[in-house]
């Protein structure tokens, strides 16, 4: 069974456990003549490396990627490409005191009733740090589809912290790469929301989070009918990551509180020559297929398990226990979700528009 493996067209398989010598990525379907190299991914994996602030795991990893096939005279030959990043400051005797306990909210206690075992050592495959691998390969399909499709820009950022939401009335997308939150605010607003964090984290607890990706420029006609839906893909990307329990797209939960008025996005003929919408509580899919519109995706990340505040547990044996989980651990896992959003959303459209290509061509039908 390939459990590992997502992409229709473009397909990715990530290896690697949180503790072992290394985690990447096999890359299967990418385009011949796509322009890349490491530096090139590396500026993706930058982004969702740890201990970049102090809102984040102190877990000091560089999350080098190195390309081991599939490239040649920098260009990608069609064949497999493969990517590792190796593991360089693993601490596996913090998790010594529960190689028998399962700790609650993490999958230790699934991984063991499925498989009768599991690796305790920061949990393995379960742990987040498989999302770099995840990253790098983003890191692929943002380059193809930069080849394939000009002017694409997909950009994530974070609405929701706990009880701190962003101010859609003073929303800036400039500011998204400028503060350590991914938050689309201000200096003033980015400083509350380092002292809630640090607030929590001081009390030895964890908060969840709420991330959206915006896909710009993305085709009308991406996707198709009933099973092979464009939004389907993507909710299920999104919610693979790990930690993430709900997804939507457009509006979302909140369009089962409006009107069919209100959330039918009207139509009109451009300037151009092309449709506009009015709106786009779609979130710019209809039928499962592109309308041209942004694409909007948001999903929401649960609190990090891993907290020095004592839970109660049991052990393999069922005696009961409590658990504190040392170690060192996000207060906020969501902060770095945003940039393995982005490349699950970069690895789904790409996929998208290989497929359309093959059906269709590429051709669209007449308006006016």
């Amino acid at each position: 069974m390939s459990i590992n493996t997502f992409g229709h067209l473009f397909r990715v398989t990530t290896w690697g456990e949180s503790h072992g010598p290394a985690l990447g990525a096999t890359v299967d379907g990418c385009p011949p003549g796509v322009p890349i190299d490491e530096a090139m991914l590396q500026q993706w994996l930058d982004k969702r490396r740890p201990g970049t602030s102090k809102h984040t795991t102190q877990r000091r990893e560089p999350d080098a990627v190195r390309i081991l096939s599939g490239v040649f005279d920098g260009v990608t030959t069609g064949t497999p490409i493969q990517l590792m990043i190796e593991n360089t400051d693993q601490r596996s005797k913090d998790y010594g005191e529960i190689a028998q306990t399962f700790r609650p909210g993490h999958a230790d206690i699934t991984y063991h009733m499925k498989y009768g075992l599991r690796d305790y050592r920061g949990g393995g495959r379960s742990s987040a740090r498989e999302t770099a691998a995840r990253v790098a390969a983003g890191g692929v399909a943002r380059a193809a589809l930069n080849a394939l499709v000009p002017g694409i820009e997909i950009k994530g950022f974070m609405t929701a912290m706990g009880e701190m939401e962003i101010d859609r009335a003073a929303f800036d997308w400039d500011a998204i790469d400028d503060n350590p939150f991914w938050i689309p605010q201000g200096a003033d607003v980015v400083a509350q929301w380092g002292d809630y964090l640090d607030t929590i984290r001081k009390a030895h607890n964890s908060v969840g989070g709420t991330i959206e990706v915006v896909a710009r420029g993305v085709p009308a006609g991406l996707g198709a009918p009933v099973y092979g839906k464009l939004d389907t893909d993507l909710a299920a990307a999104m919610m693979s990551i790990n930690a993430v329990k709900g997804v939507e797209i457009g509006e979302g939960m909140a369009a089962s509180r409006l009107m069919g008025s209100e959330n039918a996005d009207e139509i009109f003929m451009g300037n151009d020559g092309q449709p506009v919408f009015s709106s786009n509580h779609a979130g710019g899919i209809l039928g499962g297929i592109s309308t041209g519109q942004d694409v909007v995706v948001r999903f929401a990340v649960k609190p990090t398990s891993s907290i020095l505040t004592p839970r109660r547990s049991i052990r393999i044996d069922g005696t009961p226990t409590e658990v504190i989980t040392k170690g060192r651990h996000d207060p906020c896992v969501g902060i770095r979700a945003v940039p393995v959003g982005e490349a699950m959303m970069a690895c789904v459209i790409l996929d998208h528009l290989l497929l359309d290509r093959g059906q269709t061509g590429g051709a669209r039908g007449r308006i006016g």
